[in-house]
């Protein structure tokens, strides 16, 4: 938009009023409409970030979704405050998918901005203080203490200091009371200043000036430093790695400073270099991605099935925009996932590769870092801000073309996009739980690639029945890859009986003889186990011996788990934590017992039963830090763990040669979880864990213990049988109304008085009974944990039957409901949460 036109007729400039339309990172279901200042009408642009004042003391960044001429009509526009890019740091595809995804999830586009932006991108701001210009020390009576002079000295020599450095100044951590006190008399004023997190990260170079890069010139000036040694040396250092006649180029690319100080040569020597311009200095932007990339390019060729598997996949791209790559666990899907990465990026196109977990990035990303090399970007919440920053600025310049990352990475700004991946699209990891917006990457993946006319690959060696039911009924395409890489045997499943070991009283510890005497063999042989428990912590809560006293959670509806470790017993909700108890509040008693097995017990006992074997545990609690899974998991590649036990992080996608037995603990708590998809998970999580084991040439031995052998998913599991499965569970789903069959949408109320709780939700509930047609609501009910965090909580699930009703009709009925409700006087503080899609 020009800034300017001209009237032709009138014979003079006439001034173009702009206004944006900027999406906030608020709660609010609208866009705001700013002024775009006149002398701005040039520089800026459609997802440019800006900065805007929201209500009367909120200074917020923003980004531009529209650039129009058309004043608000609700409110006066204000003016844009500052704009903070050069260029777009959202692109129009992204902003195309925004809206849908606020839309389909029924939360805000404000809350789908704060979910796309890296941290890095927004700005946040620190209170300062300064000196008030009208304020003058000899026109005032007050009278100040030590400190407040003290302070007062202080800002009228920086002018501006934070808070963290006014506790510097006076040496004191309370001294906002000194704070309060010159501005009650009125001698300070406070400000909020307005910072960009990303900081690049830059690398010192120098490099010998061009006019010592004559032969002639270059030996003057080693004649010249003959009497300085120190400088000679540098010189010379410098000439040993710089080639500057045979390769005049390599000085413009100079050299690390940090390379010659490192050397042991004198850092004044080469200070005094740069000073008396022999040296200049001057700084290289270095991107965090590319850090530890390696310069080895991975070869290798597809066996015979795994490239008849990738023309199948091609050819069902042609016909359909997914395609699901239905593989036994260790067939080699990832090695035909790079061959059809290779392919789109010789063609100059993107690609999004997704991954369920960052421990699982770990093992895949080393893999595709050896074939790809520095057109890959690796985006997840372990990295830091800064990083994340680089690899969205890296893909908006070009610089990047391949991304691997979790759920997050769908935000990215791609411009490009031809091949979306999504390995084990049956993880409920791919989910977001809190905060809104409550997508699905698998689901958002779909509508990415309808906005750039791309593909999708959906892979997993147990689909979740939902993607099935729809590559069976033709929506999605379907290849299967039947055999296992190399021609490994699929691993042997057995189940161990622990009510017969018990009465027998043949458990040693939580482990059936089965399990134990299989880890003895394995070890003797030098192989490696894996052992899952799917729950972390030492126990899942501890009880009085005398009167069964259990502590629970001060602000949840559950016990505390214990963690040895720390000795404290923890909420795995809240994170509230207390220590150990020394006595029975309820009896006075202090004999205590662990009830049940997590992790940390599991580890325990492994080290006392098997002294001499190396175990390591892999969970929540130890895997925290940035490099954390990558070190686990480099040490039992390398041999230097014999028994990794873990949660469900263990079961996903890692390929270990040693591995020959795997045990799972407790099956049965997976299976009686009363959740409608819990036999669905636990046949998942079974067979995955199970393909963890026997991948090369020796076939493996899966032990997982029971209580009850009868159980039909066991047959299914033990025959590694998933169409079976698939076939006896997707009657069950017709038959009780869920997907694929019905769409859900739960509804979630929350406040901090139960009976406003329940008022609320009976409300909405008898609300949506006459607006909905009958049998689509259930409830409300309390869920299986009634609160959380203080807050009391009821629910409703709304049935939505699939291809039979406008499912967005039925979102906005359940929005204006909810608006409904908030408006009745007792219940405007209750929090309503929709969660489109539930897991």
């Amino acid at each position: 938009m020009s800034e300017l036109e001209l009237n032709i007729n009138s014979g003079h400039e006439e001034r173009i009023t702009l206004f944006a339309d900027v999406m906030l990172p608020v709660p609010v279901p609208k866009l705001f409409t700013y002024r775009i200042p006149f002398e701005w009408n040039d520089h800026v642009g459609v997802g440019f970030r800006v900065v805007v004042q929201f209500g009367k003391k909120k200074v917020l960044t923003g980004v531009v979704a529209a650039i129009h001429r058309t004043p608000p009509v609700e409110y006066e526009a204000k003016y844009i405050l500052d704009v903070l890019d050069e260029n777009p740091v959202v692109n129009e595809r992204q902003l195309e998918l925004f809206p849908w995804m606020a839309d389909y999830y029924l939360c805000t586009q404000g809350e789908v901005l704060n979910a796309a932006l890296p941290s890095g991108l927004k700005l946040h701001s620190e209170s300062k203080i300064q000196l008030n210009p009208d304020f003058h020390p000899e026109y005032n009576d007050e009278e100040f203490t030590a400190r407040e002079q003290q302070l007062l000295t202080a800002l009228s020599g920086k002018k501006v200091l934070s808070y963290s450095e006014v506790a510097d100044v006076l040496h004191i951590k309370t001294y906002l009371p000194v704070i309060k006190s010159l501005i009650r008399k009125g001698a300070i004023l406070i400000f909020e200043e307005l910072r960009d997190k990303y900081t690049p990260k830059k690398e010192k170079y120098v490099r010998l000036r061009k006019e010592y890069l004559a032969e002639k010139a270059l030996e003057q000036l080693m004649k010249q430093l003959e009497r300085r040694p120190g400088q000679l040396e540098v010189l010379l250092a410098y000439l040993r790695d710089v080639p500057v006649f045979r390769d005049p180029e390599r000085n413009d690319k100079g050299l690390k400073q940090r390379k010659i100080l490192e050397a042991g040569l004198s850092p004044s020597s080469l200070k005094t270099l740069i000073k008396n311009g022999i040296f200049e200095l001057f700084e290289v932007h270095i991107p965090r991605y590319l850090t530890g990339i390696s310069e080895m390019n991975a070869d290798f060729t597809l066996s015979d099935e795994q490239e008849d598997t990738r023309r199948s996949i091609m050819e069902q791209l042609e016909r359909h925009q997914t395609v699901l790559l239905y593989g036994v666990t260790g067939s080699g899907k990832t090695e035909i996932y790079i061959e059809l990465i290779r392919e789109v990026l010789a063609q100059g196109g993107q690609v999004l590769y997704l991954l369920p977990e960052i421990a699982l990035t770990t093992q895949i990303v080393s893999r595709l870092r050896q074939v790809f090399s520095d057109v890959l970007g690796v985006y997840h919440s372990r990295y830091s801000d800064n990083e994340r920053v680089e690899v969205w600025k890296g893909l908006a310049e070009g610089k990047l073309s391949f991304i691997t990352g979790v759920r997050s990475a769908v935000f990215l700004p791609f411009s490009d996009l031809q091949l979306i991946i999504v390995d084990e699209e049956h993880e409920p990891s791919y989910k977001q739980y809190n905060p809104a917006p409550r997508y699905h990457a698998r689901d958002v993946a779909q509508v990415l690639a309808r906005i750039h006319h791309a593909r999708v690959i959906l892979g997993s060696a147990t689909p979740a029945l939902e993607t099935y039911y729809l590559a069976k009924t033709g929506k999605f395409g379907l290849v299967e890859l039947s055999g296992r890489y190399g021609g490994a045997n699929l691993p042997e499943i057995i189940f161990a009986d622990i009510r017969a070991e018990r009465k027998r009283k043949t458990l040693r510890a939580d482990f059936s003889s089965l399990l134990f005497e299989a880890m003895s063999e394995a070890l003797a042989r030098n192989e490696q186990v894996i052992i899952f428990q799917n729950r972390r912590g030492y126990a899942p809560y501890i009880m009085c011996e005398e009167c069964g006293w259990i502590p629970k959670c001060s602000s949840c509806a559950v016990s505390l788990t214990y963690h040895l470790y720390s000795n404290q017993l923890r909420c795995h909700y809240c994170g509230h934590s207390e220590q150990y108890p020394t006595v029975c509040p309820a009896c006075g008693a202090s004999t205590f017992r662990t009830v049940g097995t997590g992790t940390e017990k599991l580890e325990e006992d492994l080290k006392l039963l098997f002294p001499e074997a190396r175990v390591q545990r892999m969970d929540l609690d130890t895997t925290r830090s940035k490099y954390s899974y990558q070190n686990i998991l480099s040490e039992f590649e390398n041999g230097n763990i014999d028994i990794l036990v873990g949660t469900q992080m263990v079961s996903k996608g890692l390929d270990f040669d040693r591995v020959r037995v795997v045990g799972i603990v407790d099956m049965d708590r997976m299976l009686h979880f009363p959740d409608f998809r819990a036999t669905e998970r636990g046949f998942q999580l079974a067979v995955q864990v199970s393909g963890r084991a026997g991948r090369r040439e020796k076939r493996g031995l899966v032990i997982i213990q029971t209580y009850n052998l009868k159980q039909p998913v066991f047959t299914f599991i033990s025959n590694h049988d998933f169409r079976g499965f698939y076939h006896a569970e997707i009657g069950e789903r017709k038959k009780y109304r869920y997907p694929p069959y019905y769409r859900l949408i739960k509804i979630t109320l929350k406040h901090r008085a139960r009976e406003t709780c329940t008022g609320a939700s009976a409300w909405l509930g008898e609300v949506l009974g006459k607006r909905l047609p009958p049998g689509m609501v259930t409830g409300p009910y309390e869920p299986l944990i009634g609160k959380i965090r203080n807050r009391y909580l009821m629910e409703l699930l709304i049935r939505i039957p699939r291809d039979k009703m406008n499912s967005q009709r039925v979102k906005e009925t359940l929005y204006d409901s909810m608006v409904r409700v908030k408006q009745q006087r007792p219940y405007k503080q209750v929090t309503v949460v929709f969660d489109v899609d539930p897991m």
